[in-house]
């Protein structure tokens, strides 16, 4: 019988084989590149803070969060298989502005765990209304493209690490 062993996220299934061995069989990942928008599927054993674009050969990990916009919205949360936190601002809240290091602090902390981006609400009304933002900063953890976390207000980098830890392992 096959067994399954989570690392990283990532479901590894033990089968053995006919010789007495055990053989592992490791599942692949899709996330999506902040700069050309190719979503690229890598092997486990290859996800790491070095990853390149199979398409642009830019990192798709590069320590900050990626700017989405209105067309690229659906397809960055729908397409990447890890899990992506989204900070919902704008460039007048003062709040959001005192957020924007702690932010990329925890990204650069966080990142091949979690994507992190950021959509200006005052450029993508649409998406705001959509995901009912009253306020702002909010942060949306968004898993296979579905909510699984919301939290409104200014948080310090240490408290984004500590949310986002919680509920991606919880999820």
């Amino acid at each position: 019988m096959a067994a399954a062993a989570f690392i990283l996220g990532y479901t590894n299934i033990i089968l053995p084989d006919p010789y007495g061995m055990e053989r592992v069989m490791t599942f692949s990942r899709k996330v999506t590149c902040p700069y050309c928008g190719a979503v690229d599927r890598i092997p486990a054993e290859q996800f790491n803070d070095a990853l390149q674009c199979a398409s642009c050969e830019k990192s798709i990990f590069g320590a900050r969060p990626v700017e989405l916009t209105g067309s690229d919205f659906g397809t960055a949360i729908e397409a990447s298989d890890i899990p992506v936190l989204v900070d919902f601002w704008a460039p007048w809240c003062g709040p959001c502005k005192a957020m924007a290091p702690g932010y990329e602090q925890a990204a650069l902390a966080l990142e091949s765990r979690v994507k992190f981006a950021k959509l200006n609400t005052d450029d993508a009304q649409d998406i705001a209304q959509q995901f009912d933002i009253r306020s702002i900063p909010t942060m949306i953890l968004f898993r296979d493209g579905q909510e699984v976390a919301r939290h409104s207000g200014a948080m310090m980098a240490g408290d984004i690490e500590r949310w986002v830890t919680e509920h991606v392992a919880a999820d």
